[in-house]
């Protein structure tokens, strides 16, 4: 019974069919559903879309009834205009201030107004906002206005200005529209309003430091104060005793190592106080300011081995790029590459990808570059990020005051010539507590050096070169102890030649060699390439292209003489006339060159002014040759007083 239940229960029931369908031929095919409701069917109606809800406006009919009419575009724009007027005069409070210094505003910034009627402008935007300054100083309309008043307003309503904002300092150095009328304010305020302003930022300074717009303002103060205005706000971030009692910060001593030693100070305690201050602010990256250069180097001076390493680690990257504009930034720099392990130092040179043309024009930034390219051990790696953009720019840095530096130090290391006392101790600097570390890694790299060359010795006979290596390796690491492991000779070697630095700047020098002789600037560069850079490095691999230089130097220097000309001729001009001279006095060669080329038979004519210093040079030259040749067409001058020596100069009259 159950299986023939479940039979006729899987059997499909059929439909009635309507008895009415077969009798109506007309009628449709289609079937009809089961439940058909009386009430008509609701069909989905597609809605136009309309942009925009239709406004009508009221309009009376003869018959005294109102009528809706849509409004036009304009009527719908000056409503909704109205609309926003109404709800902006609800929300803020001195609306209708703001829109009238606006228009002011408008009138009073224009370049080519007269004085006396920006003057009457001003006293009368400053009269409306008599007593509702601080109301309004924060609002990004009256911020502007304000700023324009105080740079263009009398000494008295600037005073009378100050007077309102002064409560209100602390507040506006932390808006970002207010803080544009407080920087305008402190570059206006005179010496008395500049400490009024800098008292109420004690005990605060490593907060607003922290904060993005606040480190503006305090940076703002820093650069303006002056040595003890800028003492105060720098003792605030080394302890917590130096903020709270006024008296101990008021001290002569600039050093953060001598006012420990002088105050008695924990090390250990200054250390950890100024650690909770730093790493917050490098945490949110606000290290483009000078103030935050100065307290990172006086903290490097005393950190313990770990947290200088973890200050060198984070900095080992582009975050460096944006510290080596200024002096402390740079120094930071040169410590982190000469102190940073060969991972950090790669960082540090892929961080300056795309920037290095920028940064060797700086004057700070420059150093930087030029401790890299003689420290980093990584020459492929140098040359691909450094020395490749510095070759696409050759001649703007060689006739650059800094952009030059970094080809000048890869010529000649370490030259007082041109480095000044500060930036070489700059380039000497070291971290006291990592500094132990380097000398120790240096012996045992001078130990392995000796080692190894006492086995050559015994072994390959080969003592004569690896005695020259050490001899040059063992004066260049000790003046860098925290430098690089390669010999410092094989790395200029690697990063000059092997790049192709060298050649190209060579050829450069030989196709501008007029210009570079006239530069106050690139007349050094051209020194040190005609010369063959310092140890003769050149020499050996590019000897056809320091004879080609040499000719283009001869070929300008052999020039006639024409009277007429405004341009000086090279061997009469101040700067090219001593380079000249240098030239022939340092490099033989070249003396023979330009005598054989320029000089020879020629000599009276350029025995008057700057040209006879070059002339006489001939006579000192270590070519015995050249000075011999010299010697008989000169001495004749000499004997007759067109040609005169100086007196330790004059060479005994042969009779």
């Amino acid at each position: 019974m159950a299986a023939k239940k479940q039979e006729s229960n899987s059997k499909p029931k059929k439909r009635n069919r309507n008895p009415d369908a077969n009798t109506n031929p007309d009628s449709s095919s289609f079937k009809k559903p089961k439940h058909v409701s009386s009430k008509p069917e609701n069909k989905p109606v597609e809605k136009v879309f309309k942009p925009f809800k239709k406004t009508f406006g009221k309009v009376k009919s003869l018959s005294g009834e109102e009528k809706k009419t849509p409004l036009s575009k304009r009527e719908r724009r000056i409503h909704a205009k109205e609309l926003t007027e109404a709800r902006k005069k609800r929300r803020k409070q001195h609306y209708t201030l703001e829109q009238e210094l606006a228009r002011l505003w408008e009138k009073m910034r224009q370049r080519n107004i007269a004085k006396e009627e920006r003057s009457k402008i001003i006293t009368e935007a400053i009269q409306k906002m008599k007593g509702k300054i601080p109301e309004i100083a924060s609002s990004h309309v009256s911020s502007r206005v304000l700023q324009t008043c105080v740079k263009y307003c009398s000494q008295t309503e600037r005073d009378a200005v100050f007077d309102e904002l002064k409560p209100h300092f602390l507040t506006f150095a932390s808006n970002k529209y207010a803080i544009h009328l407080v920087t305008k304010m402190l570059d206006n305020a005179s010496k008395k309003q500049l400490a009024e302003f800098i008292s109420p930022l004690r005990g605060h300074v490593a907060s607003l430091l922290r904060h993005t717009v606040g480190s503006v303002v305090i940076e703002h103060a820093y650069q303006l104060g002056n040595a003890t205005k800028k003492q105060e706000l720098l003792m605030e971030l080394y302890s917590t005793e130096l903020q709270l009692f006024k008296d101990l910060a008021s001290m002569k001593e600039s050093r953060l190592v001598d006012v420990i030693s002088k105050l008695n100070l924990q090390k250990g305690s200054v250390s950890r106080y100024m650690a909770s201050v730093i790493q917050p602010i490098l945490e949110k990256g606000i290290v483009d300011h000078t103030i935050i250069h100065k307290v990172l180097i006086e903290y490097l001076s005393i950190a313990d081995k770990t947290s200088a390493a973890e200050i060198i680690q984070q900095f080992s990257g582009p975050l460096l790029v944006r510290m080596i504009h200024t002096r402390d930034g740079s120094r930071i720099g040169i410590l982190c590459v000469k102190h940073g392990s060969a991972k950090e130092r790669k960082k540090i040179v892929k961080g300056l990808k795309g920037t290095v043309g920028k940064t060797a024009h700086f004057q700070y930034g420059s150093l930087v570059l030029a401790c890299i390219v003689s420290t980093v051990d990584d020459t492929k790696l140098v040359a691909k990020t450094v020395i490749r953009e510095l070759q696409t720019i050759l001649k703007e840095l060689v006739l650059d005051k800094n952009g030059r530096r970094p080809l000048l130090q890869l010529l000649n290391p370490n030259c007082t010539r041109y480095f000044s006392p500060d930036e070489m101790a700059s380039l000497s600097l070291s971290i006291s507590s990592l500094n132990a570390m380097g000398e120790l890694e240096v012996n045992r790299e001078t130990k392995s050096l000796k080692d190894e060359e006492s086995s050559d010795k015994d072994n390959s006979g080969r003592d004569v070169t690896m005695a020259e290596a050490d001899g040059s390796a063992s004066s260049e690491t000790l003046q860098l102890v925290e430098g690089g492991k390669k010999d410092p000779s094989i790395r200029r070697q690697e990063l000059l030649v092997g790049s192709g630095l060298a050649k190209n700047l060579i050829d450069m020098c030989s196709e501008n060699a007029e210009e570079l002789l006239r530069s106050n600037f690139g007349k050094e560069v051209l020194y040190e390439a005609a010369t063959g850079g310092s140890g003769g490095i050149l020499q050996q691999t590019l000897g056809d292209e320091l004879n080609a230089l040499h000719e283009a130097i001869a070929s300008v220097a052999a020039e006639s003489k024409s009277e007429g000309s405004e341009k000086e001729h090279v061997l009469e001009n101040f700067h090219s006339s001593r380079t000249i001279r240098k030239l022939v006095l340092d490099n033989p060669a070249f003396a023979a060159t330009l005598w054989k080329k320029a000089l020879s038979g020629k000599c009276e004519q350029w025995a008057q002014g700057h040209s006879s210093k070059v002339i006489c040079a001939f006579l000192e030259s270590s070519d015995a040759m050249v000075s011999k040749l010299a010697k008989e067409e000169l001495q004749p001058l000499i004997n007759r007083g067109i040609l005169k020596l100086p007196e330790k100069k004059q060479p005994a009259n042969e009779g």
